[in-house]
């Protein structure tokens, strides 16, 4: 008797986690994670977690929210911060924040910390947290202001505001880091462990 596959919901509803995925074979089914990040995050920033920590938290509270009422789907949980001098930031609530965010970025480092967390039949059972350390260059405010008027509806849902797999590319001096986790999603060490158990061919 041949069972069949076991159902992946990804506890997201980015689309480009979902066209990676999709990209690589992967057929997921995208649900959104209703959690409340801001007041999740704030409690953590308040107890002295690392931006990483609070990536692989974020990640493991979405996967489960969704793994409690679809225990029997390998469920795919994902979150991503941005680490300015040991700071976490936020996606910017407003064109305004995004252009101050991006002034403070211009000419530094910071770091992008990806998470993903596999739940199976409603349990953790793998996790995995890549981190890329991004140097942006020292654009003038008029290329600055120009990037966001023609960027701003969709880099408003990246933390960064910024999309590495557009015009966003062009604010960086480097990128040191994989670029699948820059986007938001350790594909590698993902797809790697799906075929290692079973859950896709490999």
């Amino acid at each position: 008797m041949t069972l069949l596959p076991k159902e992946i919901i990804l506890a997201s509803r980015s689309e480009v986690r979902k066209r990676l995925l999709d990209a690589a074979g992967v057929n997921v089914l995208p649900v959104a994670a209703r959690v409340d990040e801001q007041s999740i995050m704030q409690a953590l920033v308040a107890e002295d977690a690392k931006p990483r920590d609070i990536a692989d938290t974020l990640a493991e509270m979405k996967a489960r929210k969704i793994a409690d009422k679809n225990p029997r789907a390998l469920v795919i949980g994902c979150d991503q911060t941005l680490d300015f001098q040991g700071e976490v930031w936020s996606k910017p609530t407003s064109l305004a924040v995004a252009r101050a965010q991006l002034l403070r970025l211009r000419g530094e480092t910071h770091r992008l910390h990806s998470a993903v967390v596999l739940y199976d039949d409603g349990e953790p059972i793998w996790r995995h947290i890549a981190t890329a350390r991004l140097t942006m260059r020292t654009f003038s405010e008029t290329y600055l202001d120009d990037y966001l008027t023609r960027n701003w509806e969709m880099a408003r849902y990246s933390v960064g505001c910024y999309l590495l797999e557009g015009e966003g590319i062009r604010l960086f001096e480097t990128v040191e880091g994989d670029y699948f986790s820059v986007l938001g999603l350790p594909l590698l060490p993902l797809l790697g462990y799906l075929g290692m158990r079973g859950f896709i061919p490999a």
